[in-house]
């Protein structure tokens, strides 16, 4: 018998016994399903056993490391039910794209059409194998056993990832006979993944399930086509580059085409740029560029390299940061642990902003003002501007988008940019890249490099950064005339020179361990590139060091 300690109190049970078993005594003291657990602190699947004393908590869908569990099995469950109606896993190849809301855009190769029928075969096959509670099960393969199973199914982005693992084994899910291999943990069975919905969306199909706030609620699905559009050409032009996943990555590397692949990649950007900043000229009387997005997405180095291609077309750019109207210290409004919101919209004087903007508007003389960080006040230092019949302002915030930042504006006289750094490539074609990842990867190594800020305090600072951005800038991101994507097709290769030593450094006792750990596994997955060809002007550089800019 082995003694296990559940919430404080110990009991009994049987060597061999599964965490399944012991989890589902709790499930009714659980409002949300229990996915996983952390045994002494390292999390377990359901599957797995208990194989002497140990501390187990338990981990619901409503906790991030749920949430994810849940979407990657609910993802498994609809390419097996895709493969089943299509006749076979080569037929109904299927290849995860992005997140769109709550929805997954997911697309499929074959002679047929995604429509409302197709949508619902789907759905009643799904519903056949949730029925059935079919055991999702778990098996170390040899990886040359590996790469063979999965050439037989017809998976070769697979394989080709395979080639660059260094580890001998390979860990290899099985669902009624269907094999494959996912990145992260799974639930143990069919019967768990109670709610979804399957939608016919544009060229593929949307995959939506419940958020993590509501687990058992799926929410309408509301399309977002800037988002799409946007996500869509980064698609193109990974086929154009012949770069849809890490393995072909991978592969460019190793060929010795990096250097190439990073001019072509920075072409495409530069080319994106200078679109906008034409849209931006033809348009006549825009006089406020408004750019907003989240963390790392590379903001300033994009309001730099805009302000170039606006100056092409006989305009006068001057950038203005949000920062600069911060309130002082001393009433910044605080969250609910006390700590300063800095990114609320309450942290900004947006009173005194829509007059600054008005005044120069009217072809007044404006003195503009610079934040002090140190002393948490805002000072006056002489930057005076008046706006001539060129010239026009690139405004750059993370509230540049919502309407009540510059409510006093005329909107003829704003366009409105949202940039993020979004998903470019995957893993393999059921692995996404969460567009997060690439952004946490991006602001750990910024701040290291420039604040001195520890991996463990960026993995820290996430959740409330990321909570914020959830409230102030992702509501807004379809009310930009533009998105533009930031993300680099190589970037992830030449960051993990400059992540991997810094997650390291993270202890096994300290609570950021394991989502460095599985950061390091992620980077794991890339071969590394040096930096040294990278443009100075390239929106890495913001993150790397060496940008001409002054970020």
């Amino acid at each position: 018998m082995a003694k296990v300690t559940i919430n404080g109190v110990c009991k009994e049970y049987a060597q061999g016994t599964t965490f399944e078993t012991v989890a589902a005594e709790y499930q009714a003291a659980n409002d949300d399903l229990i996915a996983l657990v952390t045994e002494n602190g390292k999390i377990r699947e359901l599957g797995k056993k208990i194989n002497g004393d140990c501390t187990i908590e338990f981990i619901r869908l409503d906790q991030t490391i749920g949430h994810k569990t849940y979407e990657r099995s609910a993802t498994m469950l609809f390419v097996k039910a895709l493969s089943d109606v299509m006749g076979g896993p080569i037929k109904g190849a299927a290849k995860v794209e992005y997140v769109i809301g709550n929805g997954t855009y997911i697309t499929a190769k074959g002679d047929y059409v995604v429509d409302e029928a197709l949508a619902k075969k789907v759905t009643d096959r799904m519903d056949e194998l949730v029925k059935a509670d079919i055991k999702i099960t778990k098996e170390s393969y040899p990886i040359d056993k590996a790469v063979e199973l999965f050439k037989e199914q017809g998976m070769d982005d697979k394989v080709n990832l395979f080639r660059y693992r260094q580890s001998s084994s390979i860990n290899v899910y099985t669902l009624d006979g269907y094999h494959d291999y996912f990145y992260g943990y799974m639930l143990p069975s069919t019967g768990y993944v109670k709610y979804y919905e399957v939608l016919p969306y544009e060229n593929g199909f949307i995959l939506n399930l419940p958020n993590i706030k509501t687990p058992k609620t799926i929410d309408k699905f509301v399309p977002r086509q800037k988002l799409f559009n946007a996500l869509y050409r980064t698609t193109v032009w990974s086929d154009q580059m012949n770069v849809a996943t890490v393995g072909d990555l991978n592969d460019q590397i190793c060929a010795g085409n990096m250097e190439d692949l990073i001019l072509i990649q920075e072409s495409l950007q530069e080319r994106r740029i200078g679109e906008i900043a034409s849209e931006i000229a033809k348009k006549g009387g825009i006089k406020f560029v408004m750019i907003a997005g989240p963390s790392s997405s590379g903001k300033t180095s994009f309001s730099h390299r805009l302000s170039i291609q606006l100056k092409t077309h006989g305009l006068k750019p001057h950038p203005i940061a949000l920062d600069n109207y911060f309130v002082d210290r001393s009433i910044t409004p605080r969250d609910k642990n006390g700590d300063y919101d800095f990114e609320c919209l309450g942290a900004i004087d947006v009173e005194q902003f829509n007059k600054d903007m008005l005044r120069l508007l009217d072809g007044e003389e404006v003195e503009l003002p610079t934040y002090n960080f140190i002393t948490g006040s805002r000072e006056y230092k002489g930057n005076k501007l008046k706006l001539e019949p060129d010239d026009i302002l690139v405004i750059e915030g993370i509230h540049g988008l919502n309407g009540k930042m510059s409510y006093a504006l005329p909107d003829e006289s704003k366009y409105k940019i949202y940039i993020s750094a979004l998903t470019s490539i995957n893993i393999d074609g059921h692995n996404r890249i969460p567009t997060t990842d690439g952004r946490l990867l991006r602001r750990m190594v910024r701040d290291y490099r420039t604040r001195g800020a520890s991996a463990k305090r960026t993995i820290q600072m996430w959740p409330n950064v990321r909570k914020g951005e959830e409230e102030n800038i992702f509501p807004f991101q379809e009310e930009a005339d533009v998105m533009f994507n930031s993300v680099l097709i190589y970037e992830l290769a030449a960051l993990k020179q400059y992540a991997e030593p810094i997650l390291y450094s993270i202890d096994p006792s300290e609570p950021e361990y394991y989502e460095a750990k599985r950061l390091l596994k992620f980077l794991g997955y890339f071969l590394s590139i040096p930096t040294d060809s990278l443009p100075n002007n390239s929106i890495c550089r913001e993150f790397v060091g060496g940008s001409c800019f002054p970020v």
